[in-house]
């Protein structure tokens, strides 16, 4: 077990199964199937990203470096929410962009979905925590591999 500490964007708690990406996420690329196609399980179909390309998104806890990509990408992570094809809680190990800060805000203040964020982890926290592992996020913004 092994924990880390970051700051909280959106608050909240959750346990999740961790699907990480070493590269930016491309929000828009990554979750198009899930908005515009009725893809439930949100597949990320961003061919970019092979550490999630054709991986199901919902319900992880999305541990990656930052976002990348247009500027729709805080719309997209809103409407994902709306939606409920979201991840459990987005774990950024650099400091988080404006446009992924204001889907993850508008998400928390517009929806009744949860999807805690958390930024500022550190390097380290991508180089530990591996897609599979149980991850713990707790109100204060601490993360815990189980």
């Amino acid at each position: 077990m092994k924990q880390f500490k970051g700051r909280v964007v959106t608050p909240g708690t959750c346990e999740a199964e961790a699907l990480v990406s070493h590269g930016g996420l491309n929000t828009l690329a990554s979750f198009q199937k899930a908005l515009q196609f009725g893809d439930k399980k949100a597949t990320c179909g961003d061919q970019n990203n092979p550490d999630l390309y054709g991986k199901e998104m919902v319900g992880k806890a999305l541990c990656l470096p930052m976002t990348i990509g247009s500027t729709t990408g805080g719309m997209v992570l809103y409407c994902a929410n709306a939606m409920g094809r979201n991840p459990a809680c987005m774990l950024f190990s650099k400091p988080i962009d404006s446009l992924a800060a204001a889907g993850a805000i508008l998400a928390d203040v517009w929806t009744d979905s949860s999807m805690p964020t958390v930024d500022c982890l550190g390097d380290e926290f991508l180089e530990t925590v591996k897609t599979g592992d149980r991850i713990r996020v707790e109100e204060d913004g601490t993360v815990t591999i189980l």
